[in-house]
């Protein structure tokens, strides 16, 4: 029969082992890399970028043309495009100086998020924000630099959603017209079982090579940035 006793004396020797803490900590690396793709999404400029570049496909209506795939990856070049200059200060204030071994984790996380919040913050409307802080039930901040992580992520989040919409409303308008003016010609024609939509796709998709579309598109997002 086996002790008790020495069946927990043997467990606590094998929780406070080195090899069970080592065990621990990969499998916790291992977790925290596979939710890395949506924390990343969920602070970057992403969000406004592949949802601009949805709505657009929409609006022109070429279905899954480009496909999706191809619309993510110009996201996601985009997007490092973008937070390279907030990369390149994460690295010089913090990474660097952890790998040389002057900051401890702790500290080179909180230094590495500050260049991030400060890019989070400068896209947040003032409404979001005050949402998120008062369901927080957190003291008011004096400063953006008090406020959260956990209050900002969500905050811009949903201003990043709305910008986006905003953009995206804009660039459905001249698209609209064109649907309406032809759908308009068939009906003064009598033409009422033909689609106004397969008529119309030739000429939204003529407007949109005809004003380099993609280019516009592209440096109106990266100004939307600055």
């Amino acid at each position: 029969m086996v002790n008790p006793l020495a069946a927990g004396l043997n467990l606590n020797q094998v929780i406070s082992s080195p090899q069970f803490t080592s065990s621990i900590q990969m499998i916790l690396g291992i977790a925290m890399i596979s939710l890395a793709p949506f924390f990343l999404i969920s602070i970057t400029s992403f969000i406004r970028i592949i949802v601009v570049f949805a709505l657009i496909r929409t609006a022109v209506g070429t279905q899954q043309v480009p496909p999706s795939s191809v619309l993510v990856s110009l996201a996601i070049f985009m997007t490092i495009f973008v937070m390279s200059p907030v990369w390149n200060e994460v690295n010089k204030t913090a990474v660097i100086p952890y790998t040389n071994g002057k900051l401890t984790e702790v500290k080179a996380f909180e230094i590495g998020m500050k260049p991030i919040k400060k890019f989070m913050i400068k896209q947040i409307r003032e409404k979001d924000l005050e949402l998120f802080v008062g369901f927080s039930k957190i003291p008011v901040p004096k400063s953006v630099d008090e406020v959260p992580i956990n209050v900002i992520i969500p905050s811009f989040m949903i201003s990043e959603l709305k910008t986006a919409f905003q953009i995206g409303f804009l660039l459905f308008v001249p698209f609209l017209i064109i649907d309406l003016v032809v759908a308009n010609i068939l009906l003064s024609l009598g033409m009422f079982m033909l689609s106004p939509v397969m008529v119309s796709l030739p000429f939204k998709v003529l407007l949109f090579v005809l004003v380099d579309g993609w280019n516009l598109i592209c440096k109106g997002l990266l100004l939307s940035f600055r």
